[in-house]
């Protein structure tokens, strides 16, 4: 499970879609109060942030209808509370580029 702090449009396919189905379950463990992944350390994060991740994936919306992928799964911006920037990493951008690289994937990620 993994939001990343990178650019949604540097994502390839498989990342992008795939954050945006975990963020998806993030919002619902920390404004539905589930259980599942509630301890997880990304859940964690975004814990008190609420604004910031609606804000991501507002990102991701953006990327994915540039894409021309059909977005249907809105989040209620009523629960968006809490700070609106995410500043906590479990791994800092830098690293999560060079995670990214050792993919070998087609995220944009080379060159910084």
């Amino acid at each position: 499970m993994r939001i990343w702090d990178i650019a949604p449009e540097r994502l390839c396919r498989n990342h992008l879609l795939g954050e945006h189905r975990e963020l998806h379950c993030i919002w619902v463990v920390l404004t539905r109060g589930k259980k599942g992944y509630s301890k997880h350390p990304e859940t964690l994060r975004w814990s008190g942030r609420l604004k910031a991740l609606y804000s991501r994936h507002a990102e991701q919306v953006s990327e994915m209808e540039h894409r021309g992928y059909c977005h249907k799964s809105p989040l209620d911006r009523r629960l968006a509370t809490g700070r609106a920037v995410q500043d906590v990493y479990i791994d800092t951008p830098r690293k999560q580029l060079k995670l990214l690289a050792a993919k070998k994937c087609e995220c944009a990620v080379h060159g910084g």
